[in-house]
């Protein structure tokens, strides 16, 4: 689908160098270091007081505006229930969407107009009530459809993870935007932003934009926006930055409820990461942000996103073919036009790290060996990974890339994996996303300039296993020469050798052939020292995690 995105400014906005702030920070949450233990931080009430309105019912309330036949255009409960609500009669931890550690940090708030089943206003949307709390009216001559500021409170995520937590805030938000923009109805065309001003999102929402500030009632946590969603009714011309910076008055909107005792002073930890995000998410020279369209791929339908969960590690072990796994990488490169690159992690018969083929509906090989042990490693030691039928990997973002990318590259990597993780669904494949990755210079490890090429995210991809097979391997058809050679490195040393069939066909240097694989090798890095096992402490530091929830890495 073309790009049609809409800009507000100047194209070289975002394009200053990274602050040492942001580049200390990356490489902080990058390297090696554990988070201290924290008490589990349990979640908090919902901070807006009353009832709220529900969702479901008639489409055709007093006051939502022209549909098709009395009925709403843009019906608000399908659209949330596919997407961010907690399933009925659940605790609400696990969810269609993705969270890090099952915490769900991401808060929505609902800029109505014309055309949808709720009335213009301002909505704050609970997720585990499902229910829209509303906050003040709309605009005057606000357009039509729904405007969907995407928020993150912090705290939860920062004490569990500490310095690693930022990233992940920012995956959990690309993820929560590619929910949202699934569930668009057919009726409805779906422009997704990731860059613009937080200032004018923290206005056009009602909140304030100074995370450090008091800025609520005791106990009410400060919320920082990092993503939009718009959905407008198929015919509609609406402009998207102009509609925010429409909502983006005085402030009219309900302030949340106090909560008697709670803190009021953020640790120094938490503060920091509030204040990095806020860093991160300025951009004044370009504040209406820049819109994309949201396609939906083709094989994804309102059951699949209804099916859509992270699967177990064991229901994972089964490579998906070839064909399957190219379809995914597509839709993974195509989901962003300004997201990171994509490539593909395998074992089995021909264990390597493959690439979409240009213009075709094959794979290239980048690199031959597995992987996977490797991205175990990286990927805080889970070693289950070493096992994956197929490691879809977004990487990139250079350790001095500048603010406006490195967040874009981050919210942009979680919303592809948000849409891959519905098409395998959607395909029958089962998938698991992988949040947290620690010296994991993918770039540098295939001989390539150090600090350039770092993995962002990833997602774990299994086939359901064939009848009668237990472990079945990846098979490529046709087979090609790229297949790496005997003396492919075994699973225990680092992954891969680059490929031959990487390299155009007419250069023949053998630079990191399968018989020479001292150079990258040397580039990798080595495994960390072994840590005591977890047995050998009787008595945790502080209590770890919630019964069921994920291990942190």
């Amino acid at each position: 689908m073309p790009d049609t995105s809409s800009r507000t400014a100047a194209p070289e906005s975002g394009t200053r160098p990274a602050s040492g702030l942001l580049r200390r920070a990356l490489a902080e949450a990058r390297s090696s270091r554990a988070p201290g233990l924290a008490p589990y931080v349990p979640e908090r009430p919902f901070p807006w007081s009353g009832a709220g309105m529900p969702l479901a019912g008639d489409e055709a309330r007093p006051g939502a505006g022209p549909g098709v036949r009395g009925r709403a255009v843009i019906d608000l409960d399908r659209v949330l229930r596919l997407s961010l609500a907690a399933p009925a009669g659940t605790p609400g931890r696990l969810r269609p969407v993705p969270s890090a550690g099952a915490l769900h940090p991401v808060r929505a708030h609902l800029l109505i107009g014309p055309g949808c089943s709720l009335p213009p206003g301002r909505y704050a949307y609970d997720p585990r009530a499902h229910r829209a709390h509303r906050r003040g009216p709309a605009p005057d001559g606000v357009s039509p459809g729904v405007l969907v500021v995407l928020t993150v409170a912090a705290s939860r995520t920062v004490a569990h993870y500490g310095h690693r937590a930022w990233p992940l805030l920012l995956l959990d938000t690309g993820h929560a935007a590619a929910t949202l923009a699934l569930a668009g109805p057919p009726a409805a065309d779906v422009l997704v932003c990731f860059d613009a001003d937080a200032a004018l999102l923290s206005a056009a929402a009602g909140l304030h934009a100074a995370p450090g500030r008091p800025d609520t009632r005791p106990g009410a946590e400060p919320e920082l926006p990092l993503a939009a969603v718009r959905l407008t009714p198929t015919g509609v011309t609406a402009d998207a930055p102009g509609t925010l910076t429409a909502w983006a008055g005085p402030i009219r909107a309900g302030t949340p409820s106090a909560r008697p005792g709670a803190e009021t002073a953020a640790p120094t930890e938490l503060a920091a990461a509030r204040h990095l995000l806020h860093h991160i998410a300025r951009a004044p020279e370009l504040p209406g942000g820049t819109w994309h369209p949201a396609p939906r791929p083709e094989p994804v339908t309102d059951g699949a996103l209804e099916k859509r969960r992270s699967a177990p590690p064991d229901d994972l072990t089964h490579p998906p073919g070839e064909y399957l796994l190219a379809r995914l990488l597509t839709t993974a490169r195509t989901a962003r036009p300004d997201g990171p690159a994509w490539t593909a992690a395998v074992g089995g018969d021909a264990p390597a790290l493959y690439a979409k083929a240009p213009g075709s509906r094959g794979l290239d090989v980048r690199a031959s060996g597995d992987a996977r042990p490797t991205l175990a490693r990286w990927a805080a030691g889970q070693q289950w990974i070493g096992g994956a039928g197929a490691v879809l990997l977004a990487h990139g973002c250079p350790g001095d890339a500048p603010a406006a990318a490195v967040r874009t590259c981050h919210l942009a990597a979680g919303y592809a994996a948000g849409a891959v993780q519905a098409h395998a669904t959607a395909l029958g494949l089962r998938s698991r996303p992988i949040g947290s990755w620690q010296r994991a210079d993918l770039g540098a490890a295939l001989g390539e300039a150090p600090g350039r090429d770092w993995i962002v995210h990833g997602l774990a991809v299994g086939a359901p296993p064939p009848p009668g097979r237990a472990a079945p391997g990846f098979v490529r058809h046709p087979p090609t020469a790229e297949r790496p050679a005997a003396s492919t490195p075994p699973a225990s040393t680092p992954p891969a050798t680059t490929a031959p069939g990487s390299a155009p066909p007419a250069s023949t240097t053998p630079r990191a052939t399968a018989t020479t694989p001292p150079a990258p090798e040397a580039r990798l890095p080595t495994p960390p020292a072994p840590t005591p096992p977890a047995t050998a402490t009787t008595t945790p530091a502080a209590p770890a995690t919630p019964p069921g929830e994920e291990e942190r890495p």
